[in-house]
């Protein structure tokens, strides 16, 4: 299933980043684009990484 229809970016692929050391939106951004395009997928992304809705803002700020 894809997370990031922008970026083409599937839910393997965005565990991948993670199993590899990826913590934040930013680190998954920097390793497979993902939730660099329209934001849409970002909550999918915290979900995929464990993290509260409540870090979404906060994500979304230090991904641009």
């Amino acid at each position: 299933m894809y997370v990031c229809i922008c970026r083409a970016v599937t839910e393997a692929v965005v565990r991948g980043c993670i199993a590899d050391g990826a913590r934040t939106v930013k680190d998954v951004v920097k390793r497979c684009e993902a939730g660099s395009g329209c934001g849409t997928c970002v909550g999918k992304i915290l979900a995929l990484l464990g993290t509260g809705t409540s870090e979404l803002g906060n994500s979304l700020q230090h991904s641009a």
